[in-house]
C-alpha cells in the first residue's frame, strides 16, 4: 500500500452509491478498503445493468457499469450479516479497523450487535460513519432514502429544468448527485475525524444524512431565499444571480455563455455586434441585467442565431469571454484534454486486462492517487482479507465457507 492514507483500514458495510463513493475516495488515497457484501448477490448495484462488463460465462459472469463506477481500490468480502457467525466476524474485523462506513436502515445494526457503541467497546479508536436518509434523532429516522426522492424532497428538482412559464417540468440531475455529494461530505468528515484521533487517540461516531447534505449544498439558492425571501424557481440553463449566464442557440447548435462581470459583458456584446448595450442603463451593471433579463436575452438570442457554434467559440474566446460548447460524454472522455490529463485510467480486472475508469481529479505533489485495483468480483478477496486482517488459517477459512458464513 502507498498513498496519503496508507496503513488506514476501512471496513465498508455500505451499499449503492453514497457510502461506496466515500470509501472509493479513501481507497484512491491509499486506504485498505474491505467491502462487505451479501453472499450470492452482493451490492444492489451489481444488478443495475445493462451495460455489463461481460465475463467468459455471460450467464453469470458480468459486472454492471454502475457498480464499476464506485468500487475501485477495494477488496470484496462476502459475509452473511444476518447470521451470528457473520456478526462475530464483522466485530472481529471492526476491532482491527480504523474506520467503519455503513448505511443500513435505522435500528438494523443495533439488532445485529454491530452498532457504533458495540463496535467501539473493543476498539475505542474506531471511527464509525453512518450515512442515513434522515437524521437518526429526527421524526423521519425510519424513512428510506434514494437519490431521486432526496433530489425531490430536498429542493433540488424545484430549481432544475426549464422555467415553468416555458412549459418546463421539474427535473432530476443526470447523475445521482445527492448520493455523490453525501459521499463527499462523508469522506471529508472521516478525514477530519482521523486527524482529531491523531491528537486525542479517540474515535467517534459520524452521521451524514442524505437529506441534510442535499439541503447544505443548495448554496447560493438557499441563501437567495434566506436573504431575499423569494422562493427560487427553475431557469433552465440560466443563473439566478448573474446575467447573461446561460446557453444560447446558434446557427448549428448551442454555446454556453458564462459572463461573470461587467468587463466580460462589454466584451461579449462587442462580439455580438451590439457594443451600445454595455452602456445602456438597462444593462450596464449585473443588477441592471438581472432586472431586465428578458429584454437582454432576447437581443443576444437573435445575435447568436446568426453564426455557428465554432464561430462564437473563437470570437468569444479571443475576447476573453468564458464560453463552452455543450459536449456529450463521449466527447468529454475522448478529446485531447482527456488524453493530456489522463482523465481515463486503466486497472486490471478478471474480465478485462485494461478496464477503463474515470480518474480521481485530485493531484498531490507526493503520494499520487493510485489505481491499484479494479472493482472486485463478489467475494473475490474473502479468504485473503480474513488471513490478512485476522490471521485466519486456510482451515478456518474453509470452515467458514462450508458453514455459509462467507
Amino acid at each position: 500500500m502507498s498513498g496519503t492514507l496508507a496503513g488506514i483500514r476501512v471496513l465498508d458495510l455500505s451499499r449503492v452509491l453514497a457510502g461506496p463513493w466515500a470509501t472509493q475516495l479513501l481507497g484512491d488515497y491509499g486506504a485498505d478498503v474491505v467491502k462487505v457484501e451479501r453472499p450470492g448477490c452482493g451490492d444492489d448495484t451489481r444488478q443495475w445493468g445493462p451495460p455489463w462488463l461481460e465475463g467468459q460465462d455471460t450467464d453469470t459472469g458480468h459486472e454492471s457499469a454502475y457498480f464499476l463506477a464506485a468500487n475501485r481500490n477495494k477488496r470484496s468480502l462476502a459475509v452473511d450479516l444476518a447470521s451470528s457467525a457473520g456478526q462475530s466476524l464483522i466485530r472481529a474485523l471492526a476491532a482491527e479497523a480504523d474506520v467503519v462506513v455503513e448505511n443500513f436502515r435505522a435500528g438494523t445494526l443495533q439488532r445485529w450487535g454491530l452498532d457504533a457503541q458495540r463496535l467501539r467497546e473493543s476498539n475505542p479508536g474506531l471511527i464509525v460513519c453512518t450515512i442515513s436518509a434522515f437524521a437518526h434523532d429526527s421524526s423521519r429516522a425510519a424513512e428510506p432514502g434514494y437519490d431521486a426522492m432526496i433530489q425531490a424532497a430536498g429542493g433540488l428538482m424545484s430549481i432544475t429544468g426549464e422555467a415553468a412559464e416555458a412549459g418546463g417540468e421539474p427535473q432530476k440531475v443526470g447523475v445521482a448527485i445527492a448520493d455523490i455529494m453525501c459521499g463527499m461530505y462523508a469522506a471529508t468528515a472521516i478525514l477530519a475525524a482521523l486527524h482529531e484521533r491523531s491528537q486525542s487517540g479517540r474515535g467517534q461516531s459520524i452521521e451524514v444524512p442524505l437529506y441534510d447534505s442535499q439541503v447544505a449544498w443548495l448554496a447560493n439558492q438557499a441563501m437567495n431565499y434566506l436573504v431575499g425571501g423569494m422562493v427560487p424557481g427553475r431557469l433552465g440553463t440560466a443563473h439566478p444571480n448573474i446575467v447573461p449566464y446561460q446557453a444560447f442557440a446558434t446557427a448549428d447548435g448551442h454555446v454556453m455563455l458564462a459572463v461573470g462581470n461587467d468587463r466580460q459583458f462589454a466584451a461579449c456584446v462587442r462580439c455580438c455586434g451590439l457594443p451600445d448595450l454595455a452602456t445602456d442603463t438597462r444593462f450596464r451593471r449585473n443588477a441592471d441585467r438581472l432586472a431586465n433579463r428578458a429584454q437582454l436575452v432576447a437581443l443576444l438570442s437573435t445575435a447568436f442565431e446568426r453564426e455557428p457554434t465554432g464561430f462564437w467559440l473563437h470570437e468569444l474566446g479571443e475576447a476573453g469571454v468564458p464560453c463552452s460548447p455543450i459536449n456529450d460524454i463521449g466527447e468529454v472522455l475522448s478529446n485531447g484534454y482527456a488524453d493530456e490529463c489522463g482523465l481515463v485510467r486503466a486497472t486490471p480486472h478478471p474480465y478485462e486486462p485494461r478496464l477503463p475508469t474515470v480518474a480521481n481529479p485530485v493531484r498531490f505533489s507526493a503520494d499520487a492517487v493510485s489505481y491499484r485495483s479494479a472493482p472486485p468480483l463478489l467475494g473475490q478477496h474473502s479468504g485473503e482479507v480474513l488471513a490478512d486482517w485476522l490471521g485466519y488459517s486456510a482451515e478456518t477459512i474453509a470452515e467458514l465457507r462450508k458453514a455459509g458464513t462467507i
